[in-house]
């Protein structure tokens, strides 16, 4: 569930890049204005969102809780804390906040996708297969849900329908290193090696740097 897992944190991250120190600092910053201003629940989210980059969950959820004793219906506060829930283990509790929050904004493709994972890690894959199937129709256009569904498919040794997920995710996003990679482990592990460096001349043509498919080039000889 890789591509799935890369999906969830870009969608727990804000937007700027920073070094751990950097976060440091900033959640140095933000605590002393909470302390000018208590009540300010953006500057609590502020808090929350900097918790989750240093990878401090536990205080992340707790800021989020505050929040929510607030503003019970805050959709960052329900997703940060469920995506903290999740790296906490706590895998019943995210799954109650990604169903809170996808009733008040059902469409929110990353909730979904948040739920999705959640049932995995719950072992309850239909209920997960099925949040990708309806993810796929909501957004039948997007690679991210083929793919994503496709990993699921993987993980449950599907390979047929893996492979034709796969495929439709690289038609909308052909040069994508990472979907590629995925459809290709899939391919040498079924021993069809020629489909498998087929794909990666694909990838290689939609401008992939063929170095960085080095590894799985070898594993096609």
């Amino acid at each position: 569930m890789k591509i799935l897992l890369f999906l969830l944190l870009m969608a727990a991250s804000t937007a700027n890049a920073q070094t751990m120190k950097q976060w440091r600092d900033s959640l140095d910053v933000i605590n002393k204005e909470i302390t000018a201003n208590p009540d300010s629940l953006n500057l609590q989210l502020s808090k929350a969102a900097v918790c989750l980059q240093l990878l401090e969950w536990s205080d992340a959820a707790d800021v989020c809780g505050n929040i929510l004793d607030k503003d019970k219906n805050n959709l960052t506060a329900l997703f940060y804390r469920a995506y903290a829930n999740n790296n906490l283990r706590r895998y019943e509790l995210a799954k109650n906040d990604y169903e809170r929050f996808l009733s008040m904004s059902p469409r929110n493709m990353e909730a979904r996708l948040g739920l999705a994972y959640t049932y995995i890690k719950l072992g309850r894959q239909t209920e997960a297969f099925d949040e990708m199937n309806n993810l796929v129709e909501m957004y039948p256009d997007n690679s991210v849900v083929y793919a994503a569904r496709a990993e699921l498919e993987k993980d449950m040794k599907l390979y047929d329908t893996a492979l034709f997920d796969f495929d439709e995710a690289l038609k909308r996003e052909p040069g994508n290193k990472d979907y590629t990679v995925s459809k290709v482990e899939i391919l040498i592990s079924l021993n069809r090696i020629n489909e498998a460096k087929t794909a990666l001349d694909t990838a290689v043509s939609h401008g992939v740097p063929r170095g960085l498919l080095r590894e799985w080039y070898a594993k096609c000889k």
